[in-house]
């Protein structure tokens, strides 16, 4: 992997720790994500895990990030409750991410090795839901008439 690495936002970290630390408690919500939308603004969310599955706070993350009119995120960072720092999406939240925002950065690492890369260096050899969907032009039947 040839990852390009960015700026770290440290901003962003201190946001998602400052929820971490305030509104993680218990089990049903265990982890905190921040990200910066294109604006500047900084969108945060929380897990909601349940014992059936439920949504990571990056994915989270996302819907909050719609609802406030954030439809470009620049970089986000998820951390974890009770001081465990940074902590890296997971493999669906990769794919999600990368279907959504392209072009996003996340921050990973720990302590001095905190460092921001492409989501796409998260995920190398990419699934691309959007390049795979059949153009609808394409696929309408044409009149001969």
């Amino acid at each position: 992997m040839n990852a390009q690495t960015h700026h770290v936002d440290h901003e962003l970290i201190q946001a998602a720790a400052h929820l971490a630390r305030t509104c993680c408690r218990g089990d049903n919500h265990t982890m905190a994500a921040a990200a910066r939308a294109q604006d500047g603004r900084i969108v945060t969310a929380v897990n909601a895990y349940h014992f059936t599955g439920g949504p990571c706070a990056e994915l989270v993350l996302v819907g909050a990030a719609a609802a406030q009119d954030a439809y470009y995120l620049d970089t986000m960072v998820a951390v974890g409750d009770r001081d465990r720092g940074v902590v890296p999406p997971c493999g669906r939240c990769r794919q999600v991410l990368v279907d959504y925002f392209p072009a996003l950065k996340v921050i990973v690492g720990a302590g001095d090795r905190l460092r921001t890369v492409s989501i796409t260096d998260l995920l190398p050899e990419s699934y691309i839901w959007a390049d795979h969907q059949l153009d609808t032009e394409q696929t309408e039947p044409h009149s001969t008439s």
